[in-house]
């Protein structure tokens, strides 16, 4: 059985087959890098391990089967997967359907997939919406502290200049956000999707009045007892709330940061209907998300996203969610793709993870560290490769006589890095 194993890791990988990394499979054979050096070691921890993995669809069976720890990468995660990647796209049709007679030959893996994401209801619904937010976000915070800063920012960091740590990278990034917003002490400020409230206690520190919303139980309490814990409760306050409740309420600037993923390509309208309404005219908004690279059109939906990390998560293009903000209302003052940011930031996560992981598994259970190591460092290739893009757009909703609140270049943003 190991003899067939090696045959077909070889015609999985081509000629890449073990140049820079090592094999190990479950009876403990082990085959070293042919060239001495190793990146990472592919195991394979059962004789059905291959067959489990790699039977289409492959993002699907190759996610469940890491999940479940019948195979595994020790060493640099996100190498494996560009790897995996590059070799299975090279293959012809005609070599896949060897590879695919081949795998049949090896015994049915008889542990079951892991259950992942179960939600009821309509589709972007009130409720089915709080239950995928919960799914990912209401792990205990201990968990996340395992692999973020020390702030807690869960999005793409900023890497400005002479910066190379992640804790002063998403310092950086909050204050980058705030800067594009020109944020001055005395205004309103909404965080719409305010994870564990940092960029609502940076506001709140330069004197904004500062309300974040979020639909994670967990997220709510910790944001509002690291507010009262700094002595900022006075000026800064997070509410468990859904973006389309906002009437009544109005603000001068609006962010929203890694959020915009979870409202669906058909509640967009929605959305950015909802941010109008709340920004005062003249005031602006600044949306922060990841988008698919394929403008005009839906790419199909990533199985092992769908059902282990962002269940009802979509990514659209930026150019249609653009068009859409400017039917809205909007006005697109400035866009910006951070996608090398967002690669460094995902692998700087996964370190911290991978480094933490006895913490991370005692607060949230192993297969938890699995899907988030998994799908942080898949995500990196995915932003290396250009599969994916992180935009930061600056939205304006100009007054009764088109004047918006903003200079007329980004001179400002750049000299204040500098100091």
């Amino acid at each position: 059985m190991t003899a067939q194993a090696t045959a077909l890791l070889e015609a999985i990988f081509g000629e890449s087959f073990r140049h820079d990394f090592d094999v190990r499979l479950w009876d403990g054979t082990t085959l070293p890098s042919t060239t001495g050096q190793t990146h990472f070691t592919f195991v394979v921890n059962t004789p059905g391990a291959l067959r489990s993995a790699f039977a289409p669809p492959l993002e699907k069976h190759a996610g469940a089967a890491f999940i479940s720890g019948i195979i595994d990468i020790d060493g640099d995660l996100p190498v494996a997967i560009a790897q995996i990647n590059a070799a299975t796209n090279a293959r012809s049709a005609l070599q896949k359907a060897r590879i695919l007679l081949g795998l049949r030959r090896l015994p049915r893996e008889a542990r079951p997939e892991p259950p992942g994401a179960q939600l009821h209801g309509k589709r972007h619904s009130r409720a089915r919406d709080r239950a995928a937010i919960s799914y990912h976000y209401d792990h205990p915070v201990a968990f996340y502290r395992a692999f973020l800063d020390r702030d807690m920012v869960y999005s793409c960091a900023y890497y400005d200049d002479g910066i190379d740590d992640i804790d002063r990278a998403q310092q950086a990034k909050l204050d980058y956000i705030l800067r594009k917003l020109r944020l001055e002490p005395g205004m309103s400020f909404l965080d719409i999707g305010c994870g564990w409230g940092s960029l609502v206690i940076a506001a709140a520190k330069r004197g904004a009045q500062s309300l974040g919303i979020t639909l994670s139980r967990v997220q709510h309490d910790e944001a509002n007892r690291r507010i009262e814990e700094l002595g900022l409760a006075d000026r800064a306050k997070v509410e468990f709330r859904d973006y389309r409740d906002l009437r009544g309420l109005t603000f001068d600037r609006i962010a929203s940061i890694g959020m915009v993923e979870h409202v669906g390509r058909t509640m967009l309208p929605t959305y950015y209907n909802s941010a109008y309404a709340a920004l005062r005219p003249g005031g602006l908004f600044l949306n922060h998300g990841i988008a698919e690279q394929s403008p005009g059109r839906k790419p199909p939906p990533n199985p092992f996203i769908e059902r282990y990390v962002f269940p009802d998560g979509d990514l659209v293009a930026i150019g249609d969610s653009l068009a859409i903000a400017e039917r809205a209302g909007f006005e697109v003052r400035d866009v910006e793709n951070l996608r090398e940011h967002y690669a460094r930031t995902l692998r700087a996560w996964v370190t911290n993870l991978e480094r933490n992981r006895e913490e991370a598994i005692a607060q949230a259970g192993a297969a938890a560290y699995r899907v988030w190591r998994l799908y942080m460092a898949g995500s990196a290739v995915s932003f290396d490769n250009a599969s994916i893009g992180i935009y930061q757009s600056l939205l304006a909703r100009p007054d009764g006589n088109g004047s918006v609140t903003i200079p007329a270049t980004r001179r400002d943003l750049y000299l204040s890095s500098r100091a």
